[in-house]
């Protein structure tokens, strides 16, 4: 949730949707390409894969792709997707460990939730929803970074 200030009296709150997740997946670009997917459960190996998989369908020149060291992207299943992958000109380079300052899409989760996401958008799980969307869909438009 973005940050707010708040009286002791007269405090900001904000229902929970106990058991619902919205969890968000992505590839991005310097040049605000942005290649996603919005899921209402946990992201497992199976999914990542999955993701992975059909980003590599969509690449139409070598591609390289830089990951931070998540356990899910280190898992069994994943690293033995990797030279599969290179076949099909989808390469796959880890950032250091502990290295979070150079994980670019970092960034973009940040401004996500604090910048562009309207405190309105935490109101109800629905209204999350339909803000992530717009944010997402929009992004590299009436959103970007510039790097």
């Amino acid at each position: 949730m973005p940050y707010a200030w708040q009286t002791k009296s007269d405090p900001i709150l904000l229902p929970a949707a106990k058991g619902k997740f919205l969890n968000v997946v992505g590839l991005m670009s310097r040049k605000n390409r942005l290649f996603f997917e919005v899921n209402e459960t946990t992201f497992g190996s199976d999914k990542i894969i999955a993701f992975m998989d059909r980003f590599n369908g969509q690449i139409v020149k070598k591609t390289v792709v830089i990951l931070d060291n998540s356990p899910i992207h280190r898992s069994k299943k994943f690293m033995a997707k990797i030279k599969e992958w290179e076949e099909n000109d989808l390469l796959i380079y880890f950032l250091p460990p502990y290295s979070p300052e150079l994980n670019l899409i970092e960034i973009l989760w940040r401004r996500i939730k604090y910048q562009w996401l309207p405190f309105g958008a935490y109101l109800g799980f629905e209204n999350l929803k339909e803000n992530v969307s717009e944010v997402l869909n929009n992004f590299g438009g009436k959103y970007d970074i510039i790097f």
